[in-house]
């Protein structure tokens, strides 16, 4: 069954969700973060269908996210490497895996992600860019859309999940 378009919402998370969005992608991005970089590891790290592997990965090569480096001349074989673009996701893989262990692991112990400097645990933390303190949940709010005036433009997340109007989902 093919999955409906959100690219016509004005949302970075819409805009993600199009590339990262089916539930075995970011599974195949936090394997290769682990380190499994050739078809056979990461189907194996997953048990995932290889037709659906190969979709998959064909999908974030195309988007950008991996690319494949030759590593085997005869046979020849490819593996899979993270794009700058595709770091860029640590952050929110570090962040999913948060949550999912916070809210959805009961009784199961996922490994705990730590710094390599220090050995200490890694918790994920959303910070000002301008002062770099941390920014609690109530403290977001986004930033007025010089694109939408008056009672279209909101002015936290609140009110973005509760209003209807036009520019209710603009900064999310």
């Amino acid at each position: 069954m093919k999955r409906s378009s959100v690219s016509h919402l004005n949302s970075g998370v819409a805009r993600a969700l199009e590339v990262i969005g089916e539930w075995w992608t970011p599974l195949i991005i936090r394997a290769v973060f682990l380190g499994h970089n050739r078809y056979d590891e990461i189907q194996s790290e997953l048990g995932i269908a290889r037709n659906v592997l190969s979709d998959r990965l064909n999908s974030l090569v195309g988007a950008g996210v991996l690319v494949r480096v030759q590593y085997s001349e005869r046979p020849r074989r490819f593996e899979y490497q993270l794009t700058d673009m595709g770091k860029d996701l640590s952050g929110t893989l570090v962040m999913l895996k948060a949550w999912g262990d916070k809210w959805l692991s009961g009784d199961a112990q996922t490994p705990q992600l730590t710094h390599s400097n220090c050995g200490a645990p890694v918790r994920p933390l959303v910070w000002c860019e301008a002062c770099s303190a941390p920014v609690l949940n109530e403290e977001l709010k986004p930033a007025a859309n010089p694109l939408l005036t008056g009672s279209q433009s909101s002015n936290s997340l609140d009110s973005a999940h509760s209003s209807n109007s036009v520019g209710s989902s603009e900064s999310l």
